[in-house]
């Protein structure tokens, strides 16, 4: 009788299945890094180069460009395995659901979190923000990204068998994602400005903690509904 795998081997071998898909389809996965690139480098352009005025959008710009460029890649998450009826193959393993939800979001935030977090700094640059904000800056993307990618996969997870759900996906996670946004960059801005932010990343911690306790089981909730 073959011993039952356990949880971390199988969450490891869903998020390696994951990467090897996400290597075939190349193009896919760099369109969001694409998006935010062109949204951060189009801002100069229009405003000018005018130093203290992109500094002082800069961390609105950043956070607003990383937040679509994740809602821009979300519906890949399930959509795909849906297609192909390997989901519901998924949603046999011998494990919770919940561990496939987590797989997805994990991928999902290599793919396209941490990608933006090392061109946070470069394009940071490009906007006149100082060291301090910089630094600040990656604090906040290493917190936040990861919430939206699993926040994201609850909303991902209600629409997976809907025609056409990106719109509806979008009125659903775009709510859950603006106090991140509002901390993210509010602790940018007080960075720049050499305050306090010890307040706005506090609260981006709370909510990751948050964020890994529930949504992996609210999106597996949600996933079986859909499926079924």
């Amino acid at each position: 009788m073959s011993e039952r795998p356990g949880i971390m081997s199988t969450l490891g071998a869903l998020i390696r299945r994951d990467l090897l898909l996400a290597l075939r389809r190349r193009a896919q996965a760099l369109n969001p890094l694409v998006f935010f690139v062109i949204v951060v480098t189009l801002f100069p352009l229009g405003l000018g180069p005018e130093p203290n005025l992109l500094q002082k959008l800069a961390p609105g710009v950043l956070w607003v460009a990383a937040l679509l460029s994740a809602m821009l890649s979300l519906e890949a998450m399930f959509h795909s395995d849906f297609e192909d009826g390997s989901l519901e193959q998924l949603l046999l393993i011998p494990q919770p659901v919940f561990i496939i939800v987590l797989a997805k979001a994990l991928t999902h935030w290599l793919l396209s979190g941490l990608p933006l977090l090392l061109l946070a700094p470069l394009l940071a640059l490009w906007l006149h923000l100082p060291g301090e904000a910089i630094l600040v800056l990656l604090i906040t993307l290493a917190l936040g990204a990861p919430v939206l990618s699993l926040i994201g996969a609850i909303g991902v997870a209600l629409t997976v068998g809907l025609r056409r759900g990106g719109v509806l996906l979008s009125l659903l996670v775009l709510p859950l994602y603006i106090p991140v946004l509002i901390m993210g960059a509010g602790a940018v801005d007080s960075a720049a400005m050499g305050l306090s932010v010890g307040a706005q990343l506090s609260i981006l911690g709370a909510l990751l903690a948050f964020a890994v306790t529930l949504a992996p089981w609210a999106a597996g909730a949600a996933l079986r509904i859909s499926v079924e």
